[in-house]
């Protein structure tokens, strides 16, 4: 299940705002938003693309959680 709070505070951690890391995807922000509230789900090349641009240590607990924070 994905963790929306803990992607969005890593966001907030590395300074970017949705239009950044959507662009950084080369995705609209449309669709990042729609993902974000499960609406979709991101590609493992995305999550791959959102690991790196936002410095995320442990994708398990975002991307892959038992419970939702």
């Amino acid at each position: 299940m994905f963790d929306r709070k803990r992607l969005q505070a890593q966001m907030v951690l590395v300074g970017m705002n949705v239009k950044e890391v959507s662009t950084a995807l080369g995705i609209n922000e449309t669709t990042f938003y729609r993902k974000m509230n499960n609406d979709g789900d991101f590609s493992r090349k995305e999550i791959s693309q959102l690991v790196e641009i936002l410095k995320i240590e442990d994708p398990m607990i975002i991307f892959f959680a038992d419970e939702i924070a």
